[in-house]
């Protein structure tokens, strides 16, 4: 394992005072070291499998629950990991040395009866299920992830369509101004020419001619601009 949050249970140091009583094993540290390291190593060889969540966890920020899904139960004796640290924290021991506040607890548990191993395979059960509940959750949000955007790939898709679509019956509405201010123009082109022939018919007869001729533009405005999207 990386952590090494379980050092501090299993520290080989020893209070000052004592160095007296135990010069000879302070003089070599690496067997208690190497006894250390093998208690780490049946710690977590005695929680062997990773946890299996047998219900959903329907609030993530609560850790109870997450234990709870994963099945770790607590001891009779009450002794968790989770009670030690709230133990630590208490204003008897919280200011004292690293020495005294791991004496105090073995102390405690052992007026309790429990082992100190049993304690620490108890944080290790409950480091896993948060690992494993971590992948669980980091999993699903991949997944979330790209169900998402392939979501958003088929709606941009579908927008573009629409957009393509609404941007051609534009084009077309303007296309069918244009057309038919043309033909209107020309129409209007050909009638003045019309009126004017008439006019200079009857101009002969008149002296007020009564036939109106010309006064329209006779060429069409420009074309309405295509709408940009």
């Amino acid at each position: 394992m990386g952590k090494k949050w379980y050092n501090f249970l299993v520290s080989v140091d020893q209070p000052a005072e004592q160095s007296s009583q135990n010069e000879t094993a302070a003089e070599d540290v690496t067997p208690a070291v190497r006894t250390a390291a093998q208690t780490v190593a049946e710690i977590t060889s005695a929680v062997a499998v990773d946890p299996t969540f047998t219900k959903p966890v329907s609030n993530p920020s609560s850790f109870d629950e997450i234990y709870r899904a994963a099945e770790i139960v607590d001891a009779t004796h009450g002794y968790t990991i989770l009670k030690v640290a709230d133990m630590l924290q208490s204003e008897h021991i919280r200011t004292q040395t690293p020495a005294v506040k791991r004496s105090s607890i073995l102390l405690a548990l052992e007026a309790a009866g429990v082992k100190l191993q049993e304690v620490l395979e108890d944080a290790v059960r409950r480091d896993r299920a948060l690992d494993t509940y971590e992948h669980v959750q980091e999993k699903a949000l991949q997944d979330l992830e790209g169900q998402k955007s392939e979501e958003n790939r088929q709606v941009q898709a579908e927008l573009d369509r629409i957009v393509a679509e609404h941007q051609a019956r534009i084009q077309k509405n303007n296309d069918e101004v244009t057309r038919e201010k043309e033909r209107f123009y020309g129409w209007r082109l050909k009638k003045q020419q019309e009126e004017k022939k008439i006019s200079d018919a009857v101009s002969y007869f008149v002296t007020e001619n009564p036939i109106t001729a010309g006064g329209h533009p006779s060429e069409p405005p420009a074309a309405p601009k295509q709408h940009e999207s």
